[in-house]
């Protein structure tokens, strides 16, 4: 099964859900479907991979404590109940890699479930190497009897054809923005009116992504990003770039950065074609509708094309290991000649 939709759309929950209600100890119905308590055995220790940015960086920790020669051959997996393997994304590429998808393999034709009715694996990121990916076919192909596996993307079109072509595709839809800022205006009272609002647009009817919306570390990447499109439109001010980018290098906290500072940018060169296409009044930050309106004037189609390739570069080059800072750099420069 492929579950698609946008980050924070619910997918992971949903998955561990799904795994709860199909091996649920006091199994009951709810609507006529079946449903778990949340209370055995079974779904507590399910539910403890909910946090998934937790266990993930339990999992990195532990394997730092490693001597060299182990950590090279060791990949990264959540398992918090002994029949659900949970695949995340392995660092520092942040790629499905091939050592994770042997594990799979193993586990689902040689382990037949102990305390489960039903084994299940959960992959977390349709961004698979490519022999990553070629391996999985085989259980595709050949699907296990006791094992049900479940793909979480973004963008199903990233998984290969022979992928898609193999499982079940369910798509999560987009809530609008006045039931997300409704929802807000219950679970996060410390947040404005114009805060709600904002956060409702950002989080592109993604109810994950609404409540765990952490606003003020969103405004400081897009500042970050304005930066960039400021220099890129005619108005170079290069050390006020250097210093904006400076901070964006190696580690962990440099790779978190970076991927906040490119989303926010990602948002701003949408928001831009929006804009220019005479539909301000869907773009996201809407805090800063004028300003964009006034920036989008007299750029072409091309430029923001432009524009939206380069942020893939950089994002592809983040894989690469090249060095952030200098990319941020060069992506702002490259688009300045290219509005020339």
């Amino acid at each position: 099964m492929i579950l698609a939709g946008p980050r924070g759309a619910g997918k992971y929950t949903l998955a561990l859900m799904l795994a709860q209600a199909v091996n649920c100890l006091n199994r009951a119905e709810s609507d006529g479907l079946p449903d778990f308590c949340a209370e055995c055995s079974n779904c507590v220790r399910i539910g403890e991979a909910a946090d998934l940015e937790a266990r993930v960086c339990e999992a990195v920790a532990a394997r730092e404590e490693m001597r060299e020669s182990d950590k090279r051959e060791t990949r990264i997996l959540i398992q918090t109940h002994p029949d659900v393997l949970i695949i995340p994304p392995d660092p520092p590429q942040l790629l499905i890699k091939l050592g994770q998808v042997r594990q799979v393999i193993h586990s689902a034709y040689y382990r037949p479930p102990g305390e489960a009715r039903r084994a299940f694996t959960i992959f977390t990121s349709g961004a698979f190497m490519k022999e990553a990916a070629n391996s999985l076919l085989k259980v595709l192909e050949e699907p296990p009897e006791y094992t049900s596996l479940i793909l979480l993307a973004e963008n199903p079109q990233e998984l290969l054809p022979t992928i898609r072509s193999r499982a079940v595709v369910h798509r999560l839809g987009a809530l609008p923005s006045a039931e997300l800022e409704a929802l807000l205006a219950r679970r996060r009272p410390e947040l404005k009116a114009k805060e709600r609002a904002l956060a409702a647009r950002l989080a592109e009817g993604a109810v994950g992504r609404a409540l765990s919306l952490d606003l003020e570390k969103w405004l400081a990447s897009r500042q970050d990003a304005l930066v960039i499109l400021k220099t890129a439109l005619g108005d170079p001010d290069y050390s006020q770039l250097f210093r904006a980018t400076e901070s964006y290098r190696a580690g962990a906290e440099g790779q978190e950065k970076t991927v906040n500072l490119l989303r926010a940018l990602g948002s701003l060169i949408e928001d831009l074609l929006l804009a220019g296409a005479g539909t301000p009044h869907l773009v996201r930050n809407v805090d800063l509708s004028t300003e964009l309106e006034r920036m989008a004037e007299g750029l072409s189609l091309d430029w923001i094309e432009g524009a939206a390739r380069a942020l893939v570069q950089v994002e592809q080059g983040m894989r690469r290991n090249l060095l952030r800072s200098l990319s941020l750099d060069a992506m702002a420069v490259s688009l300045e000649r290219a509005g020339a």
